[in-house]
């Protein structure tokens, strides 16, 4: 029966690593959406959302199941509820991408970010990405130190949200009021998948340590 429990115990956690695979393939299709205008993949993404949120709720239930039934202790009952959270940050990273795929698909057959910002927001997809893989790698390994770098890494996502706000702001703006509003959003977006992905790092601090850290 205890071979039975751990083995739950590491499928959840598997689970959470190929779901934050999942996940982070949907906003890199959703970058390739909104900058390329492809209205094929920004409709993939909105209609995968659903299946990735069942997914989650699966592993959810699961986890639900082991608390309930094995009422875990220790670092094991540490497992279960960090799981649980970063359960909560997958599906609003999720959400974000079809979100992301939502302002691509009302601005199409045009891009929805102007040339001249291209170049700020794909920096910020490519930092969203590489948070998102460190917290898969973060999650898998028990990476208390890896945690900590990624902390660093959402202080270069609030730069570069800085950086559009301030193109957007410029008095040399002449794309207009809705590309601005869709940017700003945009932006936020971006961030949030920077801070879910912290978020999850943080998680497993909690789990290896029993402390929760300090919000940056």
């Amino acid at each position: 029966m205890r071979d039975q429990y751990y083995e739950q115990l590491d499928r959840i956690v598997e689970d959470l690593v190929s779901l934050t695979t999942t996940v982070r393939r949907a906003v890199a299709e959703s970058t390739t959406a909104l900058l390329d205008a492809d209205t094929t993949i920004a409709e993939r993404v909105i209609d995968s959302g659903r299946d990735v949120d069942e997914l989650i709720d699966e592993v959810e239930e699961r986890a639900f199941v082991v608390l309930a039934t094995q009422q875990p202790v220790a670092s094991d009952l540490r497992q279960v509820v960090a799981a649980l959270r970063m359960l909560a940050d997958l599906q609003r990273m999720n959400a974000l991408a079809v979100h992301v795929s939502k302002v691509a698909r009302r601005r199409m057959p045009e891009s929805a970010v102007p040339l001249a910002v291209q170049p700020t927001i794909r920096s910020m997809a490519s930092v969203a990405d590489s948070m998102i893989d460190q917290a898969s790698r973060i999650v898998a390994n028990r990476d208390v130190t890896a945690a900590a770098r990624l902390e660093l890494e959402d202080d270069t996502m609030d730069r570069l949200r800085t950086e559009l706000f301030r193109i957007v702001l410029d008095d040399s703006w002449d794309h207009g009021l809705e590309p601005a509003i869709d940017l700003a959003l945009l932006g936020r977006y971006y961030e949030r998948l920077g801070d879910h992905a912290v978020n999850m790092a943080r998680r497993v601090v909690f789990l290896v340590t029993g402390e929760l850290p300090v919000s940056g």
